[in-house]
This record gives C-alpha cells, structure tokens and sequence, in this order.
C-alpha cells in the first residue's frame, strides 16, 4: 500500500500529519496577534492611528503657542455635514470655531478627507500638519511660516 491509501485507512503506516494548524484547509486558528493586554485589541484601527497622528502633531504647536491661543479643543471627525446646496467643489479638510465667553475654541479635523488625498504615511503626516498650522496661524493672526518653521519644508 502507499501513503496515501494507509493514510485513509488510518494505520501506523501512515506519515502523520500535524493535526494543529489547518485541519481541513481553512487557513490559521484563532488570532494572528495575541494582545499585550487581555481584553483589548491587538492591532489599532485606522482611525485609533490618524487619531494618535493628530495628537503627535498638536501637542508640540500647542506646547509652543498655548500662552498665545488660550484654551483649545482639538478634535477628530470622520467627515463635515455639509448642506445639500453646498456649492464648493471641495471638501473642507478642517473646521475652526473661535470662542465665546466660556466656551473654548473649536479645531476639529476631517479624518476622511485629508486620508483620501494622501498616498503614503509620510504624506498623511505631512497634510495634517499643515492643516494644523494653518488653522493655528489664522487663529493667532500670523503667517503659518511664523507658527512653525517646518511649515514650508514638507511639500
């Protein structure tokens, strides 16, 4: 008999195969990654990582100019609520609300927009600081290149 048909059978004879992964052909059991902490996920999701990018990018210019910009909220959202008889051909990337008495000033960033208009992580990073920085420059009334230095340079 040959291999195959002692395999079918099921006899000592047969070259045993390992029975822990792919059983029946349907590819891996359980998780690709194990989390570092039970009951979180592994990975992060696309917008947990464009949240963290914004994050990274805020916290130094609003380090810098927090004396200058007073109390700001930075927020992300997946996409604006346009009007229907909205007649701009583009769509906003960001969205500055100025404060009022009590209430803080409001920057929050589009996370679909500026995400379909980039290529690469690289340019991801590089169109949300400059989304940033111009938003911040119209706020403290400067020229973005006077906000941050670096504005020019990540064309």
């Amino acid at each position: 008999m040959d291999d195959v048909s002692t395999a079918h059978l099921g006899t000592d004879a047969a070259v045993p195969r390992s029975r822990r992964r792919d059983r029946r052909g349907r590819g891996m059991r359980g998780p690709g990654v194990l989390p570092a902490e039970p009951g979180t996920p592994a990975l992060r999701t696309a917008r947990q990582k464009f949240d963290q990018l914004v994050l990274d990018v805020v916290t130094p210019l609003d380090e810098r100019w927090q004396r200058h910009l007073g109390l700001v909220e930075y927020a992300v959202e997946d996409a604006p609520m346009l009007p229907d008889d909205w007649g701009d051909e583009t769509v906003p990337l960001s969205s500055l609300v100025r404060g009022k008495g009590q209430s803080p000033t409001r920057l929050v960033i589009f996370r679909r927009p500026i995400e379909h208009r980039s290529t690469s992580r690289d340019e991801l990073e590089a169109l949300v600081h400059t989304v940033v920085v111009e938003q911040l420059a119209e706020l403290l009334g400067l020229t973005p290149g006077q906000v941050d230095e670096r504005y020019g340079d990540q064309d």
